[in-house]
């Protein structure tokens, strides 16, 4: 029996989210400033007065646009050995590890960068489904390649992922209304399954 898993990585199979975690350990300075620069837009959004792709895009863009590629590698790595073990759920750990790797494909399926989210799915033995950074002669133009993985994106993207592959079981699990696309389309569907 062939299964498909897609699993949400922030706040999934981790305690919270990465994408402030990781800005903040990359340049905490930066990080301190360019958020209190972008409080009214996270105001805004948590209004539904502002698209969550162009603010995301703004604050990410206000840290780590620039910066070269190699650095960003050699800090993303720095970062997920510091922090896989502080912020990976262990009971989702201790499903991943029950996995029959033989008969079942994992996706990580995140809204987060792959900048940082690549190392956390090479460990979780998964293929990467996520919003893609633009990088461009070795360097973050800020931007992002195609749309922010999230909502109805994450379906488009899993479905264009596994184009051409059957299975028998598709099973998610997710933790936010940016999910539900996901888990309602899975033959099973979980939601907060690891908390």
């Amino acid at each position: 029996m062939k299964k498909l898993y897609c699993f949400d990585f922030d706040g999934t199979l981790t305690h919270g989210d990465t994408m402030f975690l990781f800005l903040k350990f990359y340049n905490p300075a930066k990080f301190r400033w360019q958020f209190l620069r972008h409080i009214p837009l996270f105001i805004l959004l948590k209004l539904k007065l502002a698209q969550t792709e162009k603010v995301k895009k703004s604050f990410v863009g206000s840290i780590l646009k620039g910066q070269p590629q190699h650095k960003l590698e050699q800090k993303s790595k720095i970062f997920f050995d510091e922090y896989f073990s502080k912020i990976m759920r262990q009971n989702a750990l201790d499903f991943l590890a029950q996995r029959d790797l033989q008969n079942t494909e994992s996706l990580l399926v995140t809204a987060s960068l792959d900048i940082w989210a690549k190392h956390f799915a090479d460990k979780l033995n998964m293929k990467l489904v996520s919003t893609r950074g633009e990088i461009k002669n070795g360097v973050f133009t800020g931007n992002f390649i195609g749309k922010n993985c999230n909502g109805d994106e994450k379906l488009i993207c899993i479905k264009k992922e596994i184009e051409g592959k059957k299975y028998d079981k598709i099973i998610a699990f997710g933790d936010t209304s940016g999910d539900r696309a996901m888990l309602k389309w899975a033959d099973e569907g979980h939601y907060r399954f690891f908390h």
